[in-house]
């Protein structure tokens, strides 16, 4: 019996004696039927697996100990393997009489092979054949194989011989990795010690550079792959930065430079420290136990961390909420840490390892050229030298002799634009101790990192320097709070301090004119400010107190306040700072939820800001928060809202004497648009410039009125009355369905539901009425193909359906009711449905805002209500923040008059909180079955002027 069945640790998983009695049994019962004592074996090996795993789960529930699972749930799949093979050579094919030199060798390799597997993992084998197998070598391997593929495994397999494996593995690194790892499970011993021997003599000896930079070099590229940050809010455990990979990365060049096969070695050698080693441990015993649960609840290898199932996870681990945080963004939290704890150990492994080169091969050239020691003095400072184009130190004691250092050596490496030399944070990472009160307080620290903050060349990459060496957490506690901090929502795209960090890099690119093109706007004014340095400091602190039971804005303002005090700014700039905290999301929700062309939204919102400095300020703080939320967020809409808002709240607060007047800027805008159409006939484009409202002019940029005149023009001379049009964006992720129609009070609806019907999700609406009375509206739905091509047919199919509905060729009720059948409401958020009704945001208009967890066909269900409460909607704003939905409605009644009874607006909100709730499908069923088509008379009249 081989050893491995006697292993006591996992003994409780799986009986080794009496599955070998069992098996030994069936080939005895069923010796004279083949097939029936296979099924009898794949029956017998399959129960006991199904046991052993169930036993493995309910242990990684009791200790939660993930490296522990993963180790059980190999040495599980080890007793099977090695049964299996015992069965095969002893009652199939009769080779116990075979001589050693002839038998095969089963070997486990991957991630197999470190004696650890998760739940859906691959089995990854190699079969060893000897200079001369056996005739039943192949036969018994193809034997192995089907059971275990009827078992259910994924096996990834090779069989080759020895010479074969070390041919191989000299041109091919993956071939390679996977014998440096290869673990013998059962078989031929000495054949196995044999490629151990000559893999080490002829493949490893000499080579350790060369395998170096392969590995690194196959780290970034599948960071690349998997999105190059740690701090994304959905991370692949395995793949990912900071995941499980990195570490298995780190023991793969340790195992081969090092020729060690225990981490353990690696304190012994020097190359990490005890404390060192145990962070080693846990984090791979946290990554591995996140992982073993993600595959144990969905059912298969899942490796994404995604939303739907984080709060599984978080409860499987035993996470709780705390006030401010929910025991999911606990958990996030907890998993970033780790993340960046990876991330140290990296960094302070491969110092070591360079240092070790640059002992052992100073003359090696490429990816270990730099090992060379010829370090150069840098200007102004004897405690930091210059190592090909690195920033390290002059000797051990830099820091624990002036702590200020830690700070001075991002500076210096600011001025000097280094890179920094792994030595150097290696260092700093063992020396976030000295970071005390005493340093904090410090004026000439506190000067170096303002001067950090603001500088002109790349602050962004010299904060996430500080950042993930633990120095800018350490320096400023506040911020410490919130590193690694994820919010529990589709919206933001990274973790706290990585969004705030990308908003100083997106600030960085305005203020040196490299986003002129992107935000002219903001290009335009920034060299104007009186001062850059409050903007710097509200930008890296807006977000500051997120995770807070109270309002992070209101808390941040209260950090800020303190904080600028310690950073040397001045009283009137302290203010600043706060102001634009406390008010950092007010201009983006008033672009993006208030009707721009309603004068008392201006007065409002300019009584709020009060000057143009502030107004300046706030607009550029604004654009770089959107843009750092992640990709998609931002687009050229949202950033012609702001200009918009911009320019005519600036007409109020300089008295009425703006720089460009909005009757002047809607001139200019029908002039550009005039020379746009230089081929049109002047007849055409002069009535065409008239076609549309002020509002259409001025918010819509150039591009787009081009298109829709092209479009409105093809329509007219094809005698449609009805038309759409759709334009793809792969670098938005979204897709934009454009329909020109005769106005009508439900035709927002109409299309919202056609949308629904069709399986396209609206995140975003924008709607005009032309001057002879038409509608042109433009709706943005999300992609669902990442090929052009796919996505532009598909959203072809959208507009068909939108117009088979407005024409009346389709009844609305039907084509949602079969889109929607059996569909199930997502639980993975939550967010309570809200409604609030005002008459202080409009001068002519009741403003109804809701609030509520987006879902296919929920916009057409909301217009649809109003309509059915003869409420004449003048306007409507629909803004998608990921899973959640704000959209504002400007309404009348059909007199004209605000909502003022009580009573009726009481109605109103719990109609509206019903369908939101998904308790009025009956809703649907009153939508109108077409525009075009002779439905009769409906009330309202739909301004959207």
């Amino acid at each position: 019996m081989d050893s491995k069945l006697m292993v006591p640790a996992h003994s409780g998983l799986l009986d080794g004696a009496a599955l070998r009695a069992q098996c030994e049994f069936i080939a005895r019962a069923h010796a004279d039927h083949r097939d029936q004592m296979r099924q009898a074996l794949l029956a017998a090996l399959k129960k006991a697996y199904v046991e052993g795993r169930e036993q493995a789960r309910e242990l990684l529930f009791t200790d939660g100990s993930g490296s522990a699972c993963a180790a059980r749930l190999s040495w599980l799949q080890d007793q099977i393997v090695t049964v299996l093979h015992e069965f095969a050579l002893n009652h199939v094919f009769g080779a116990v009489a075979t001589p050693e030199s002839a038998r095969i060798a089963v070997t486990a390799v991957g991630g197999y092979g470190r004696d650890t597997l998760a739940p859906g993992s691959d089995i990854d084998l190699l079969f060893l054949l000897p200079a001369r197998p056996a005739p039943w070598s192949e036969p018994a391997i193809e034997f192995m194989l089907y059971i275990l593929w009827d078992m259910g495994f994924k096996v990834g397999h090779a069989t080759r011989s020895l010479e074969e494996c070390i041919r191989l593995s000299k041109d091919d690194m993956t071939i390679r990795t996977a014998i440096l790892e290869a673990r013998y499970l059962c078989g031929s011993r000495d054949l196995f010690d044999e490629l151990t021997r000559r893999f080490e003599h002829e493949i490893v000896s000499g080579t350790g550079p060369e395998f170096i930079a392969a590995k690194l070099a196959e780290r970034d590229e599948r960071h690349g792959k998997a999105g190059d940050s740690r701090y994304l809010v959905e991370p692949n455990v395995k793949e990912g930065k900071g995941g499980l990979r990195d570490l298995h990365t780190l023991f793969w060049i340790a195992k081969y430079h090092y020729h060690i096969r225990d981490p353990e070695d690696l304190v012994r050698l020097g190359v990490l420290s005890r404390h060192e080693l145990k962070l080693f441990q846990k984090s791979e015993d946290f990554l591995w136990a996140v992982r073993c649960h993600m595959h144990f609840l969905t059912g298969k290898a899942e490796e994404r961390l995604s939303f739907d199932i984080q709060p599984e996870i978080a409860a499987s681990l035993g996470y709780q909420p705390h006030p401010g945080l929910s025991a999911v963004e606990r958990f996030m939290k907890h998993y970033f840490l780790v993340a960046k704890d990876v991330g140290d150990l990296t960094r302070i492994f491969c110092a070591a390892l360079e240092d070790q080169q640059a002992k052992e091969a100073p003359g090696i050239s490429g990816a270990f050229s730099r090992f060379t020691r010829r370090n150069r003095k840098i200007a102004g400072t004897l405690d930091f030298v210059e190592d090909h184009g690195r920033i390290t130190i002059a000797g051990p004691d830099v820091f624990k002799r002036d702590p200020v250092n830690l700070i001075r050596l991002f500076h210096i490496a600011d001025i000097n634009e280094l890179e920094f030399h792994p030595d150097a944070l290696k260092l700093v990472t063992r020396s976030l101790k000295l970071i005390n009160n005493a340093l904090r307080e410090d004026e000439e620290a506190n000067r170096l990192f303002l001067s950090i903050l603001t500088s002109p060349r790349d602050p962004a990459l010299i904060l996430r320097r500080m950042n993930e060496s633990g120095v800018l957490g350490r320096f400023i506690p506040d911020f410490g709070k919130i590193v690694a901090m994820m919010q529990f929502n589709m919206y933001h795209h990274y973790t706290v301090d990585e969004h705030l960090i990308r908003s100083v890099g997106v600030l960085a690119a305005i203020d040196q004119g490299r986003e002129a093109e992107a935000h002219p706007l903001t290009a335009q004014i920034m060299p104007g400010l009186e001062d850059r340095v409050p903007l710097y400091v509200a930008v890296l602190l807006h977000d500051i107190a997120k995770g807070r039971p109270e309002d992070h804005s209101v808390a941040g303002a209260r950090v800020a306040r303190k904080l600028c005090q310690r950073l040397g700014l001045s009283p009137k700039q302290t203010e600043l700072v706060v102001w634009l905290i406390e008010e950092h999301l007010l201009m983006s929700m008033v672009a993006q939820t208030r009707d721009l062309n309603d004068r008392k939204t201006i007065v409002d919102f300019a009584e709020k800001v009060r000057s143009m400095e502030r107004l300046k300020m706030l607009l550029i703080l604004t654009v770089c928060d959107t843009r750092a939320v992640g990709p998609g967020v931002w687009n050229g809409w949202k950033g012609q809202l702001l200009r918009t808002l911009y320019y005519e709240t600036e007409l109020l607060l300089s008295g009425g004497f703006s720089e460009v007047s909005r009757k002047e800027r809607a001139k200019f805008a029908r002039e550009t648009l005039a020379e746009a159409l230089v081929d049109w006939p002047q007849r055409e484009r002069k009535a065409y410039a008239r076609l549309h409202y002020d509002p259409y002019m001025l918010t819509v940029p150039l591009e787009d009125q081009v298109r829709h005149a092209a479009f409105i023009r093809g329509a007219d001379r094809a005698g449609q009355a009805l038309a759409t049009m759709v334009r793809t964006d792969s670098f938005h992720a979204i897709t934009e369905i454009t329909v020109l129609s005769p106005d009508h009070p439900r035709l927002l609806t109409v299309i919202a539901g056609a949308c629904a019907a069709a399986g396209a999700n609206i995140v975003d609406a924008q709607i005009f009425t032309t001057s002879d009375g038409r509608a042109l509206d433009t709706i943005l739905v999300n992609r669902e193909f990442p090929d052009d091509a796919d996505e532009t047919r598909r959203a072809a199919s959208v507009g068909r359906m939108i117009e088979d509905v407005l024409s009346g060729r389709k009844r609305l009720p039907e084509v949602i009711a079969t889109r929607t059948r059996g569909r199930k409401r997502s639980k993975t958020f939550v967010i309570p449905p809200a409604v609030t009704i005002s008459n202080t945001l409009s001068n002519k208009f009741t403003v109804i805002e809701i609030e509520c967890l987006d879902r296919p066909g929920l916009l057409s269900e909301v217009t649809a209500v109003l309509s059915d409460l003869s409420l004449d909607i003048a306007s409507a704003h629909i803004t998608t923040f990921g899973e959640k939905v704000i959209d504002t409605f400007y309404v009348t009644d059909l007199l004209g008059h605000k909502i003022t009874n009580e009573n009726r607006q009481n109605n109103i909100a719990a109609r509206l909180k019903a369908v939101m709730a998904e308790e009025a499908d009956e809703a649907r069923d009153r939508m109108p079955s077409g525009i075009l088509a002779p439905a009769g008379t409906l009330a309202g009249t739909r301004t959207k002027q």
